[in-house]
Parts: structure tokens; sequence; C-alpha cells
């Protein structure tokens, strides 16, 4: 097969020619995103994906496209911290389902980790999705580091990884909880927990904003999006650290509206005034399923239930201002059990797992788990 891999042109807007390659990148993704798991909801359409390409301040990113003649194929990403110290990339790399099995994946990763290393980058991390049929395929798995979870080595995305010189380094739980019909449940559960005797009795208080956080919180709230990177569990992976600042928080929630993308956050507020923790909710404007991104509480401030306070008082949010939105998914290390069981306690179920790679140095060829992103 003839393919020609190229890099993608970020355009300054879409619908326009120079936009067409940008979109038919895209459009590719969500193909293979479907290809895994059966739909596109964890899929970015172009109008998502764009304002994360042209703001480049603390995050890099890369796109490479392969073509066959006028037709996207393939592609592949790299994302890096842009900070002092920096050492990882991620990689993530998509082949249509027509294509794969012809080397078109190996040359896309190659590549992309030569743009890596270009970059600087000297370790390398990658992702590889397993839905829910596949988890007890028969044969040989393979354990995460930490936790109790494994995954099939027969799984996508699993023999092309370690193949490549890549070790499962942690497995993340992907599940989803059916929205519809219960805020008054977890309005009710939500008054129960603030007429305990933990949070409320401590001083906690909880507050809650759409797409843009108070001027007064924002020092505090940067704190705490610094510490998503760092104080959560990570199992094998090596994990750069994030500076954050009011401005960083500021251009994320630009970001966030630019790509037509609503975000209901809730936050815990410390007797001193400064977030405790927070959670957020992001809910594409194309879709009808919400996904729960960051959930984190500040070492100091944790034993006091604001955990499943920050969760449930998002969740009535979403019900009383977009209870067009029927579920919400969400992505955990398997080893993070005490998220996991808030989730299950809420009515989170498993929906597949994500497996997260890991490649040291120049050890081995280039490669990713990755047949699957966004």
């Amino acid at each position: 097969m003839q393919f020609d891999i190229r890099p993608v042109t970020v355009p300054e807007r879409l619908g326009t020619p120079e936009s067409a390659d940008f979109e038919a990148y895209t459009e590719t993704t969500a193909v293979v995103e479907e290809s895994v798991w059966g739909h596109r909801r964890f899929a970015y359409d172009a109008a998502q994906l764009l304002p994360m390409f042209r703001d480049d301040r603390y995050t890099g990113r890369q796109a490479l496209a392969a073509w066959e003649g006028e037709r996207c194929i393939g592609r592949a990403d790299v994302l890096w911290e842009q900070g002092d110290g920096a050492r990882t990339a991620e990689i993530t790399v998509g082949v249509v389902p027509d294509a794969r099995g012809r080397g078109l994946g190996s040359e896309l990763l190659r590549r992309a980790e030569r743009h890596a290393r270009d970059a600087g980058r000297e370790v390398f991390t990658g992702y590889s999705d397993i839905p829910l049929s596949s988890l007890e395929l028969p044969g040989p798995r393979l354990e995460a580091p930490d936790g109790t979870g494994s995954m099939p080595t027969a799984a996508l995305g699993a023999s092309f990884a370690t193949r490549h010189g890549y070790r499962l380094a942690q497995l993340e739980r992907v599940s989803g909880l059916a929205v519809t019909g219960r805020l008054d449940e977890f309005r009710a559960l939500l008054a129960e927990r603030l007429a305990g005797r933990g949070a409320a009795a401590a001083g906690y208080r909880l507050t809650g904003w759409t797409d843009h956080a108070p001027d007064e919180l924002l020092d505090s709230l940067a704190v705490a999006h610094a510490s998503m990177a760092t104080d959560v569990p990570a199992g094998g992976l090596t994990v750069d650290e994030e500076v954050w600042d009011a401005a960083r928080v500021r251009a994320g929630e630009l970001r966030a509206v630019d790509g037509e993308r609503t975000t209901l956050v809730q936050a815990a507020i410390a007797p001193d005034g400064s977030v405790a923790g927070y959670t957020e909710l992001s809910l594409p404007s194309n879709s009808a399923s919400a996904f729960q991104w960051d959930t984190i509480v500040l070492g100091p401030h944790r034993g006091h239930g604001l955990g499943m306070l920050l969760k449930l008082g998002n969740l009535v949010r979403l019900g009383e201002t977009a209870p067009d939105h029927t579920d919400v998914f969400t992505w955990n290390a398997d080893e993070n059990e005490h998220m996991l069981a808030i989730n299950i306690a809420l009515g989170f179920t498993l929906r597949g797992m994500s497996a997260e790679w890991q490649r040291d140095g120049d050890a081995g060829s280039a490669g990713t788990g990755a047949t699957s992103g966004s």
C-alpha cells in the first residue's frame, strides 16, 4: 500500500479550503473511535479540537495524517507539557479498520516519536481502549502494576504496544452513569450529606459555576489543577509536573467555550476561603453525554467526605441546567479505590478499560498501544 504521511496544518477557522485536511483528520479520529467503542461519543469533532491546537502556550500538540490518494486513512497526535523539566510526550495513533495490518500504524508512530524527540521529550506514553465486550477475551493476560485489574493480550492495541517496546503502566476503568430521572434522588442524597457531621460541620461549603470561575478563587483553583498531575494515582506512569496560575485556568475556560463545550464546576471551599477540591463535568454541544473530567480533594482536606459531596453537587447542577444530558462517563485509575467506591455508590457501571503504556528512553523501536483515540 502506498501512503503519504504529513503534518496537519492548523487552520484559522473551519469550513474553508485551508481547513480540509484538519477536518478530514478529525473525521478519521471519529471513525477509529467508533470502530473500537461502537459509537462516537468519546470523539472530539473539529470545532472542539481546533481551540486546543491553536493555543500552545501550556501544552504543545502536533497532528500527523496518513493519506491514500485523497482519503485520510490514519492519524497520530503528539501532546506534551511545555514547562521546564518536562520529559514525557503522549502519542496517540489511529488507523481506519480497512487499512490496518499493513505497517501504517508503525510508520505513524515512528514519525510521531521523532517529533517528540525533536521537542526534547524522552519518555513516551500512549493508550489503547478495551470495550466491555473484549475484557474477557481468552488467552494470556497482562496485570496492571497497581490495582487488581488485568487485560487480555489479545485486546486491540496490546500486541502492537508490546511489540514496539512498551510496557503496561496503568489500567483505567471507563464507567458510565445513567442520570435521566434521578435529579430528586441526587438532591436528597446531597441534602443528607450536607446535614451530616462531616464537611459542613468542619466548616466547608460547596459552590458551583458554569464556564467561568469566580476571580477570588482563581489562585487556589490553579493550585488544585496542578495537583491533578501529581497527586492522583499514576501506576507505573512517569507524569510531568504542570505549572498552573490564574492565567492558565482562564485559558482553559476559554478553550472549552470556543470548542462549544459547557463546563460545570463544583468546588469545596475551605474555612479559609481557598479551594479544597473541585470536580468538572464537560458537556459537548453535539452530544447527550456528559464527561466527568477532573475530581480532586487536596491532601490536607481529605477525610471529610468532600469527594462524594462534590460529585453529588455537580450531578444536581447537571440535572437542573442540562436535563437533556442522559448519561455521564468517567475514567479512573484501577488502583484509585476511594474514587471508584464513590462512583459505584452513585451507580456508575463498568463500560470498558483504557490501557496506559509507557516506553522509557530509546529502548526498542517506536510505538504505543493506541489504535484508537481522540
